[in-house]
């Protein structure tokens, strides 16, 4: 039986592969074997299942600059889809925290950079009043919480492609736990969008 989880949840979202990679081998920046899959209406309707709920994003320092230097440019523009356009929205009001040692001050607006681990930032903001907790892509952050066991909701889509390498998002060592499908949805060209809880 799957118990709710008190308080805020953490939620990640992330790309992968279907041989279990989130970044080419070669160069972690590229995404463009996500863009095929990424304008799909599972992909769109996955992402905006998880920012309805959710009150604050939680970003590496990589992914708010890839992140907030993209996505504002959609609202407003010509045949932008509205579940894009709907997400935009979200990320520029929503509040953001990133994770960063090396940026001093923010340019984003209602941001804050915090140079603390991953842990004690997710306990400092659970413990505060909001919806979900919403990390959005980033590896390194994602990897620390499901090492701390910080993840309540682990959301995935994964595409139809083999990377031949690369970094994974699952690492030996993570502590053992039991997770129940929470949704699951399959769309055009083979993309498979995956929602689960964990059991606690």
């Amino acid at each position: 039986m799957t118990q709710q989880t008190a308080g805020r949840r953490v939620v990640t979202n992330i790309a992968l592969s279907l041989d279990g990679h989130y970044a080419a081998p070669r160069d972690p920046r590229d995404m463009s074997w996500v863009m095929p899959y990424a304008h799909t209406d599972v992909a769109r309707d996955h992402l905006t299942s998880l920012w309805e709920p959710a009150t604050t994003a939680l970003l590496g320092r990589v992914n708010a600059e890839g992140f907030l230097g993209f996505w504002p440019t959609v609202i407003g523009a010509e045949g932008a889809d509205p579940r894009d356009e709907g997400f935009a929205k979200w990320l520029v009001d929503a509040d953001k925290v990133v994770l960063s040692a090396t940026l001093g001050e923010a340019p984003w607006e209602r941001t804050t950079i915090v140079d603390k681990p991953t842990a004690e930032v997710v306990e400092g903001l659970k413990a505060a009043e909001g919806g979900d907790i919403l990390v959005l892509s980033s590896a390194s952050v994602i990897k620390a919480l499901l090492a701390a066991d910080l993840v309540d909701r682990l959301a995935m889509t994964i595409f139809p492609v083999f990377l031949g390498g690369g970094p994974r998002l699952f690492d030996d060592g993570l502590p053992a736990g039991r997770w129940t499908l929470a949704g699951q949805a399959a769309g055009e060209h083979g993309t498979l969008a995956l929602v689960y809880d964990r059991i606690r």
